[in-house]
Formats: structure tokens, C-alpha cells, sequence
């Protein structure tokens, strides 16, 4: 953060200019390494294969009916959303769609942390940011407006809801299954995690 001039977004009520220059930042970051030099990249860290690993290994019995549903789910979804990553066309994914990465300089958005970044596709890269706990336990990204700025075609935003609640279960594994991480957030925040995942399983593409 002492390297370059702005503040983190997390935290803040994001104006529509901030939106709109968090929505180029992102754009500008999936488009900043061409599909052929992207698809010998390393996979990022926390891509398809090693969320759905992670709920596997963690939600062995499920503690709530949200988790049940949710580990329901990824049982019909976990083929089609590991055929997605792999013919997707191959971007640069941060891997850390934390709201404190982005920072405000009073016209532009920049990005930080790229310790986990790999290859990734672009839906994927768009539900993290949307879906990370930063987007809504202490800021208020409006989702339906910062993904409207993004030209997706009818199978990406097919893909970009499969994994909007792949991140949302992934979250609620994490707050129901870690203490650390349900401490490190507002009480509540695990029921209302629930609510969304709920919410996102009922949801239709757009």
C-alpha cells in the first residue's frame, strides 16, 4: 500500500465513479495478458479444482440447511464447472477478490497482491470480486451494476452464476467450519452468508 498512491475500497459506500473505475480496473486486468500466453500460466491459487477440494474435505457433514444445499449442488454442478475452467478462454486471475486490494486514487482504481494469481477465466475472476465477504459484510458493491459493465456472452454468464455459488458455498464453508474466520467478521454474518448462498441456488441466469 506504501507504493502506490490511493486507499482500499473495502469499507467505504462506493460512489458510481469509484464503481465504474473498479469495473475498468478489473477489465483492464482480465485483458492484460493475451489467451495464448495466459493458458501456460500455472493455475491461481483457489481455482475450480481446489475450491470444490476444499468444500469436500471441510463440509463432510453439513452443520446447516444452507450447507447441505449448497453441498447438494456442487454434486450436479462440480462436472460442468470443471469442464468451464478448462475450456474457458484463459485469463490472468488476481486471486484475491478482496476489496482492500483495490485502491482509490481519486480517478483511478489499482490493484495489489498478486501472490496467488495464475491462470484463471474470466466468469470465475468476476464471482470472486462480487462474492468475496469484503463485497457486502463492510461495503455495499452493488453486484448487479459492476458486472452489467462487462460485455458477457450468454455461456460466460451462465458460467459467472455456476460460480458465483461455488464462492458462495466456499465462503460458507469457511465461516461455518473455521472459528478464526467467523471471528474475524461481524456476528451474524455466517447466517446471512447462508441467505445468499440460498439466494444465488433459487437465482436464474440474466
Amino acid at each position: 500500500m506504501t507504493r502506490l498512491p490511493g486507499v482500499p475500497l473495502r469499507g467505504t459506500e462506493l460512489t458510481l465513479t469509484q464503481l465504474t473505475a473498479l469495473a475498468r480496473a478489473t477489465d483492464r486486468l482480465l485483458r492484460a495478458v493475451p489467451p495464448g500466453a495466459a493458458a501456460v500460466l500455472p493455475e491461481r491459487r483457489w481455482y475450480v479444482r481446489d475450491s470444490v477440494a476444499a468444500i469436500r474435505r471441510r463440509a463432510v457433514q453439513p452443520s446447516m440447511p444452507a450447507l447441505a444445499a449448497g453441498v447438494r449442488w456442487l454434486a450436479g454442478a462440480e462436472a460442468g464447472l470443471l469442464a468451464g475452467a478448462a475450456t474457458a478462454v484463459p485469463v490472468l486471475g488476481q486471486a484475491d477478490g478482496n476489496l482492500a486490494n483495490f485502491l482509490w486514487d481519486g480517478a483511478n482504481v489499482r490493484l495489489v497482491d498478486f501472490e496467488d494469481s495464475g491462470r484463471s477465466d474470466r466468469p470465475y475472476e468476476l464471482a470472486e470480486v462480487v462474492e468475496h465477504l469484503s463485497a457486502w459484510v463492510d461495503t455495499d458493491l452493488d453486484a448487479a451494476a459492476f458486472l452489467a459493465r462487462f460485455a458477457l456472452s450468454p455461456a460466460e454468464r451462465a458460467r459467472l452464476l455456476e460460480c458465483r455459488r461455488l464462492f458462495a458455498l466456499l465462503w460458507l464453508v469457511f465461516l461455518s467450519t473455521d472459528p478464526a474466520t467467523e471471528a474475524r467478521n461481524p456476528p451474524g454474518t455466517t447466517a446471512r452468508q447462508a441467505d445468499r448462498l440460498l439466494a444465488l441456488l433459487d437465482a436464474a441466469v440474466r
